[in-house]
């Protein structure tokens, strides 16, 4: 079976425009290594890539994707531990400086755990496993709801984040770095259709447009 067309097309044109660009810098990280500062957990979503969306260099971001931006409680168990393994590797290897757990609108995954929920059966499979991680999220948000939004799907994948990051400070060494100021965890949504991103306040855990110094006004398209 020949190699899918459109990824030799798109290779083409990185290796004429892209890594031409970059060369200098691909080289230095070829030679000396990756050193991000920042980690960012996302969505598999095919709509959703980090370094499109920060507009983030190579050798920037640190990414690990996976269905529904979820980060597992710690285990000491035997087993395949993916993204265990990758924030392992962010923390206690590459030292990055913030992690960034950042979901999204219309994530399949959380839409998925809902209709399992509504559906009284649990979803089958290695989703079904994984999504199952939501289920302290939907807990917590019908028990003490921090948003008043009428969407359910909204609130759960805020409430997803959230849990995440409760999970990432079950990892000792994740602990340990916060703890001691060396690590900082965030919380972000993003908006698909938009371009609008949310970020997470520390305190209130709720999430409000992007805003600070540097922040940018999403920029409209005039009607032809």
């Amino acid at each position: 079976m020949a190699f899918p067309s459109e990824l030799l097309n798109g290779y083409s044109r990185y290796l004429h425009k892209g890594f031409l660009r970059d060369k200098e810098i691909q080289e230095h990280l070829a030679i000396y290594g990756q050193t991000p500062e920042v980690m960012v957990v996302s969505c598999c979503d095919s709509r959703v890539t980090p370094e499109g969306i920060f507009g983030a260099g190579p050798g920037e971001l640190f990414v690990v994707r996976n269905v529904a931006n979820l980060v597992p409680p710690f285990e000491a168990t035997e087993g395949q531990h993916g993204t265990s393994a990758a924030i392992e590797y962010g923390v206690t290897g590459l030292h990055v400086k913030h992690i960034v757990v950042m979901g999204h609108c219309k994530c399949g995954g959380i839409q998925a755990f809902r209709e399992s929920a509504n559906q009284d059966h649990a979803q089958k499979g290695f989703i079904g496993r994984w999504i199952k991680l939501l289920e302290p999220a939907a807990i917590s948000m019908a028990c003490m709801p921090v948003d008043k939004i009428e969407d359910p799907q909204l609130a759960m994948e805020y409430a997803g984040v959230r849990q995440s990051l409760k999970n990432l400070m079950t990892f000792p060494f994740v602990k340990e770095a916060v703890e001691a100021g060396e690590l900082k965890l965030h919380g972000a949504w993003f908006d698909i259709g938009s371009a609008e991103l949310r970020v997470m306040d520390p305190v209130t855990e709720r999430f409000e447009t992007a805003d600070g110094p540097e922040a940018m006004p999403i920029p409209t398209v005039a009607a032809e």
